[in-house]
């Protein structure tokens, strides 16, 4: 065999070999190597979830599983629109029902991923802001061996000291504000440290963010309370219409103040093609915070609210209450006060039920209760032909009633009842002379006589306004407007500034002449390197400027050295 033959099948060999270690297939003699155990899985673990990559994962599914809380109806919003939509989808429902979308973020799975992109951000942080720290505390690099093959590189001869350059360099590179010091024949500088800080800060902001927005659904509250001019609400749980609250919330956690309705007021748009369309809307209150707190007058406008530490009031609707006054058979008033009414459309078209728990005995001596149904309209026109308001100021007022007498229901147990809609199931409506259903429309000052002696109904001349408030509490909104800031300008920071490096060497040549180098390298390829090294090479030189060439040959001279060019790189290329 010849020793050709016998390299090639010693080359077989090793690449046989070779391709034995890079194989995946089982081999005899790791078939005794323990695992990794349940120490190396947790670490396994750990450096997947502090990844880069899984956290961004995370973000993405944390913002996939939030979709369907816009989507689909929650509970913890609107509980009467989940009722609606499990009544219109039977089959879908129990389907939402075991995924926990009516309750999305409450719901097991969407905690998870809350709880794990939490931890991994902290995991991704602390060893990047200990890496950092030891970064500030430490000093630039020491100048490399070779700087022609930086990307940015420049040279030039001083007859200059080399001392003299360096202190220049430094002295011109820590103005420009570089972290910069004197390394053996080289100043090492570096400038750029806020990008890093602008990461830490954004990762930082974005755990603020989930902490605070955590919190805000922990321990939020958000409530309604409809109010008349002259009425008084306490920031209490008994005051609210309705209330909406986190799963950690206590009525210890509202914020003690009350406030008095004093007045409200709305102007529209009287004429042109925007006719009716609100100008304002302002509701005067004097409030007070705790018990004995100074009163304090204030106006609450649309996206004005009233702030008291956590607790935010916001004007969000309004509407009309009539006064009425309801007389029994004897003349005796049994009602008197103001009858809130909801508005139906944008000319505030409103409608309502007046109950009067004890005003009215039939022929037969038994004791029965009354109710009215009213429909308002603040500005009616009798040419329109119905009975629907022209205008949403009081311009020619008109209230139409119903009226009913017999049992009003669960009233009578003390139970909770609408007093915006009234239960017929166990009421029967009044009758005129010709058996028609008693009803009539009043202007202030009407009167509508009941049959049988059952008494009237009166329609005041004093109309009232009311506003409805949202109560909103939630007390990591402040800390989530600060992380939502401090992400934009970490991000920003992040993005836009750039780590770079700038080392300056002088050092004598062969001929005793001073040799200035000077080169840049970046963390990312950008053209602010090789810019910022020609600045700072053009000053620096006119401090330490150009000595004349070595003669290349008998009789001959360079003359003087130009401007250093710092695009210059030499041939053999540049790397990083």
């Amino acid at each position: 065999m010849s020793k050709t033959d016998t390299d090639t099948s010693q080359d077989q060999e090793d690449l046989g070999a070779a391709g034995s270690q890079l194989s995946t297939a089982p081999r005899e003699e790791l078939a005794g190597v323990p695992g990794l155990g349940v120490v190396g899985w947790v670490r396994w673990f750990w450096r997947q979830l502090t990844s880069m990559r899984v956290a961004l994962l995370l973000l993405l599914l944390l913002s996939l599983g939030a979709i369907p809380g816009s989507l689909i109806p929650q509970t913890g919003a609107d509980a009467s629109k989940v009722e609606d939509f499990r009544a219109a989808h039977r089959t879908l429902a129990p389907v939402y029902d075991k995924l926990g979308l009516f309750h999305v973020y409450s719901s097991a799975w969407f905690s998870a991923i809350y709880i794990l992109l939490f931890v991994s951000l902290v995991g991704c942080i602390i060893p990047r802001t200990w890496q950092f720290v030891g970064q500030l505390r430490g000093r630039p690099p020491a100048a490399p061996k070779r700087l022609t093959r930086l990307p940015a590189y420049t040279t030039w001869r001083t007859e200059a000291d080399p001392e003299q350059v360096r202190e220049a360099a430094l002295a011109l590179l820590k103005k420009r504000r570089f972290r910069a010091h004197v390394a053996g024949d080289a100043v090492a500088a570096e400038k750029g440290y806020l990008r890093e800080l602008g990461n830490l800060v954004f990762h930082i902001a974005l755990i603020v963010l989930l902490v605070a927005f955590a919190s805000g659904q922990l321990y939020k509250s958000d409530g309604t309370k409809l109010m008349v001019e002259g009425d008084g609400f306490a920031n209490s749980l008994l005051m609210y219409d309705d209330l909406k609250s986190g799963s950690l919330f206590s009525p210890d956690d509202l914020v003690p103040f009350s406030f008095d309705l004093k007045d409200f007021e709305g102007t529209y748009e009287a004429s042109g093609p925007n006719k009716g369309t609100p100008r304002t809307f302002e509701a005067k209150i004097k409030y007070s915070v705790g018990a004995y707190g100074k009163e304090t007058s204030t106006t609450v406008k649309v996206n004005e609210p009233l702030k008291i530490d956590d607790a935010k009031v916001y004007l969000v609707s309004h509407g009309y209450a009539p006064v009425v006054t309801v007389r029994d058979g004897k003349g005796k008033v049994v009602y008197h006060d103001a009858v809130p009414l909801l508005p139906l459309d944008g000319n505030v078209s409103s409608n309502g039920v007046v109950k009067v728990l004890d005003g009215y005995r039939d022929p037969k001596g038994k004791q029965e209760q009354l109710a009215f149904q009213a429909f308002f309209v603040p500005t009616f026109d009798p040419k329109s032909g119905t009975m629907l308001s022209q205008f949403p100021a009081l311009v020619n007022p008109l209230l139409a009633v119903n009226a009913y007498h017999g049992d009003l229901g669960s009233v009578n147990a003390g139970l909770a009842q609408s007093v915006y809609q009234l239960d017929k199931r166990h009421m029967k409506a009044f009758k005129d002379g010709k058996g028609q259903l008693l009803k009539k429309q009043l202007r202030p000052g009407d009167t509508l006589t009941l049959p049988n002696g059952a008494g009237s109904i009166t329609f005041d001349k004093d109309i009232k306004e009311w506003a409805g408030f949202e109560i909103v509490q939630e007390p990591g909104s402040g800390w989530a407007l600060g992380g939502a800031v401090a992400a934009i300008f970490g991000l920003a920071g992040s993005l836009f500034i750039q780590r770079r490096r700038v080392w300056v060497r002088a050092a004598r040549g062969a001929d005793g002449v001073t040799v200035v180098e000077m080169a840049g390298l970046g963390r990312s390829e950008s053209a602010k390197v090789p810019d910022e090294l020609g600045d700072l090479a053009g000053i620096l030189y006119d401090r330490a400027p150009g000595a004349p060439e070595p003669r290349s040959g008998a009789g001959s001279d360079a003359g003087p050295a130009e401007t250093p060019d710092p695009q210059a790189v030499p041939a053999e290329g540049a790397e990083k």
